[in-house]
C-alpha cells in the first residue's frame, strides 16, 4: 500500500528483455533505502526489488504489467517517479493507492496557469465509473483530486511543488501514464452493479467543473 506522495524521481538506465517480460534498472538516491524482496512503486506500479545497492534498483516487470501499464515501453533516459510502501505507523498525506495500475491514460494538455498547471488525461471508457469528481485518482504514482471530469477525460491542478518534485516536469503531449482509481470508488461501483443500479453519462470529451 502506498499513498501517492513521491519520495524521490529515478532515472530507467536499462530495460532488459528476458523470459517474457523484463528487467528494469533504475538509477536514484533511494536505492540505498531498499533492499531486495522489498516493494517499491515506480510510475506507481508496486514492483518487488530483487537487488539494491546505494545507487540502483533492480525489478522485474511480468507480461501482465507490461500488457496493462506503461513500464514495458519506457525508454532509456525517462524519469520514473518512486515510493516507498506506506508504513503502519506513517501519516497518509494522499490516499490509499495499491499500486495496482487499472489502464493507461494519455496525456491530453498541459497549460499553465500562473505558477500552477492543469493536466488533462483521456482514459478508456471502462474507467468511467470509477472516478470521481473532487476524488481522488493516481497519475503515474501521483496522489492527484479530479478537479473536471468528462466521459473520457478528466482535469488536475498541479501545484508548483508536484512540478518540481515529480516526472511531470517532463510531460509532453500523447505521453502515456499508468492510471490508478481511488480503491474505495472500486468497491462502490461493485456494489452498485450487485444491486442493479445504473450510471449516468455525460457527452465525451465533455469536463464538468
Amino acid at each position: 500500500m502506498f499513498t501517492g506522495l513521491v519520495e524521490a524521481v529515478g532515472e530507467l538506465v536499462e530495460r532488459k528483455q528476458t523470459s517474457g517480460g523484463f528487467r528494469l534498472r533504475v538509477q536514484s538516491p533511494l536505492a540505498g533505502e531498499l533492499s531486495a524482496g522489498e516493494s517499491v512503486a515506480v510510475n506507481g506500479v508496486c514492483l518487488t526489488v530483487i537487488l539494491a545497492n546505494d545507487r540502483e534498483i533492480h525489478a522485474e516487470v511480468g507480461p501482465e504489467t507490461i500488457r496493462v501499464t506503461t513500464l514495458g515501453s519506457i525508454a532509456r533516459g525517462s524519469l520514473v517517479n518512486l515510493e516507498r510502501p506506506l508504513r503502519a505507523d506513517g501519516r497518509i498525506g494522499g490516499h490509499f493507492v495499491q499500486g495496482h495500475a487499472d489502464a493507461v491514460g494519455h496525456v491530453e494538455e498541459l497549460r499553465a496557469e500562473a505558477e500552477f498547471h492543469w493536466l488533462t488525461v483521456s482514459f478508456p471508457l471502462l474507467l468511467a465509473p470509477f472516478i470521481v469528481h473532487k476524488g481522488s485518482i493516481a497519475v503515474d504514482g501521483v496522489s492527484l483530486t479530479v478537479a473536471g471530469l468528462g466521459s473520457d477525460r478528466f482535469d488536475v491542478q498541479l501545484v508548483p511543488y508536484t512540478m518540481t518534485h515529480t516526472n511531470f516536469h517532463r510531460t509532453q503531449i500523447r505521453d502515456r501514464v499508468n492510471l490508478e482509481c481511488d480503491v474505495v470508488g472500486k468497491y462502490v461501483v461493485r456494489a452498485a452493479e450487485l444491486a442493479g443500479l445504473t450510471l449516468a453519462r455525460v457527452r465525451p470529451g465533455e469536463v464538468a467543473h
